[in-house]
């Protein structure tokens, strides 16, 4: 029973990252109408900067605040320069820049910081590991039926909750979220009743990219460094989880973060030929398995078509 409840809680704190993931996904999907394919690029970019903001000798809170400012940047660069120009023209062709946007952060984050795995214990570097929002000793843990659960965890599942309930609230209790949800539903006709859909589509990549900013710094100190493939998985993770929860639903990425990273654990744990390296293969099973069933997700609002 301790060791269902240990794995239980173990998926639970990796779910957590895949739902701070999921909810950026799900706000540029309720706002724009579009899948950004570069999310967690944009991620890992914001986490490099933060890296190098400790580099420069400035604390973890203030670093990481900046890091967010640097995903306002590069998201509503993105929006403008790259996807509204496009998006005019064609929807499938956001979805051909989104994955040109991911080759091409990738390759910046290697051009800026080289190749090899930051952080290093070379001449120069003030950082031992990637520094964590949360406690991360050893010791920093509480034992709940036995099971072990550090503050780091629980750090990062509050964090979670505490930005689901923030939008949440947005997008049902402020004219800013009717905005968002009247642009992706039909862009003319927002545009006829007076509102900046502009502003409200650059807003949206804005939020998603500053919130992925938090998950790729949150991931990046769970693994005490950080490296040019460290979100490729931890995206698909998160790509499933939206699918799970619903793309235009936070509560849905928030429950099927979650829910994939216990599922994971789980299957990880019981079924021997899966292991730790066939998680992502679990993820496609969900994805393909949701698709075939409730195409929406869990908590998806399905679309009626007039025919």
């Amino acid at each position: 029973m301790e060791l269902f409840l240990q794995r239980t809680v173990d998926g639970l704190s990796e779910g957590s990252v895949y739902a701070l993931l999921a909810l950026g996904l799900v706000i540029i999907y309720r706002g724009t109408g579009h899948l950004n394919f570069a999310h967690g690029e944009m991620a890992l970019f914001c986490a490099y900067a933060v890296y190098q903001f400790g580099e420069w000798g400035i604390p973890i809170g203030i670093a990481v605040v900046m890091g967010m400012g640097v995903g306002f940047l590069v998201g509503a660069t993105a929006e403008v320069a790259l996807v509204r120009p496009v998006a005019r023209k064609s929807a499938f062709a956001v979805f051909i820049v989104t994955i040109g946007l991911f080759q091409f952060l990738n390759w910046l984050d290697g051009a800026i910081w080289g190749g090899q795995q930051l952080p290093n214990t070379g001449v120069g570097s003030k950082q031992i590991s990637y520094p964590s929002l949360f406690p991360s000793a050893d010791t920093d843990f509480v034992s709940i039926f036995g099971a072990e659960i550090t503050i780091k965890s629980l750090g990062t599942i509050g964090l979670v909750l505490v930005l689901s309930a923030v939008l949440f609230f947005v997008f049902n209790r402020t004219k800013l979220g009717l905005a968002m949800r009247a642009v992706a539903s039909n862009a003319d006709s927002a545009k006829l009743v007076g509102i900046r859909t502009n502003t409200v589509l650059m807003l949206s990549w804005r939020i998603a990219a500053a919130i992925g900013a938090l998950g790729g710094v949150v991931t990046a100190g769970n693994a005490q460094s950080v490296s040019q493939s460290l979100m490729f998985s931890v995206f698909i993770y998160a790509s499933a989880a939206a699918t799970l929860g619903g793309f235009d639903s936070p509560l849905g990425a928030v429950v099927g973060g979650l829910a994939i990273g216990v599922i994971q654990n789980l299957t990880a744990g019981y079924v021997e030929w899966v292991g730790q390296e066939m998680k992502v293969g679990v993820s496609f099973l969900v994805i393909v398995a949701v698709l075939l069933v409730k195409p929406s997700g869990l908590f998806g609002t399905a679309k009626v078509e007039r025919v």
